[in-house]
């Protein structure tokens, strides 16, 4: 029983690397190098930091994990997630980890599989695009925008919650500021 828990235990940071690997924000952070020129290096330590504060900490909520991650994310990369991710990627290694406890290695090993083929294609792009009422060359009348593409690599994927509402698959807007763009909404704001 105890092998079978020290290969539980070791498979662990493989299910971190995998839960991280597959989250669409840290994988913005790292492409952008959002938090400086080493982001791929912090991206590995991080895993390693997850790892660790699941071990030094037993019966850990998952409301700690996800703050925990927010810490991270911030203080790391300067990210907040707003998205709601951070629940979902905390519930994920909240799971693994009992399972890791349990010795339930084909578990976690088929959770670890299935996180690998969930790589998202991410990418963000910052342009500056002229002001709507006047096409003069002013800096005050230019806006910034930030859009967010993200594509699956595997068709096996769902792509569930990601699918646009009506009124916005249509092009219509709420707001005369937003856009809709390849399924995301573009919200540009006007500098002052």
């Amino acid at each position: 029983m105890a092998a079978r828990s020290a290969a539980a235990h070791g498979l662990f940071p493989d299910a971190v690397r995998a839960v991280l690997g597959s989250w669409p924000v840290l994988q913005i952070a790292v492409e952008n190098s959002f938090g400086g020129p080493h982001v791929q290096e912090k991206a590995e330590w991080m895993v390693g930091a997850v790892d660790q504060y699941f071990q030094a900490n037993s019966d850990l909520e998952q409301y700690e994990v996800e703050e925990t991650l927010e810490a991270i994310m911030n203080d790391e990369f300067d990210t907040v997630v707003e998205d709601g991710s951070v629940a979902l990627v905390a519930q994920q290694l909240c799971v693994l980890y009992s399972q890791c406890q349990r010795g339930d290695t084909a578990a976690v090993q088929q959770k670890i599989a299935q996180l690998s083929q969930k790589k998202y294609n991410v990418k963000a792009n910052v342009q500056e695009v002229k002001g709507q009422e006047e096409e003069s060359s002013d800096d005050d009348d230019e806006e910034e925008a930030m859009e967010c593409e993200t594509s699956k690599n595997t068709p096996s994927v769902p792509s569930g919650s990601t699918t646009p509402s009506t009124s916005e698959a249509a092009g219509q807007s709420r707001d005369p500021e937003e856009q809709e763009v390849d399924g995301w909404t573009v919200v540009r704001r006007k500098k002052k």
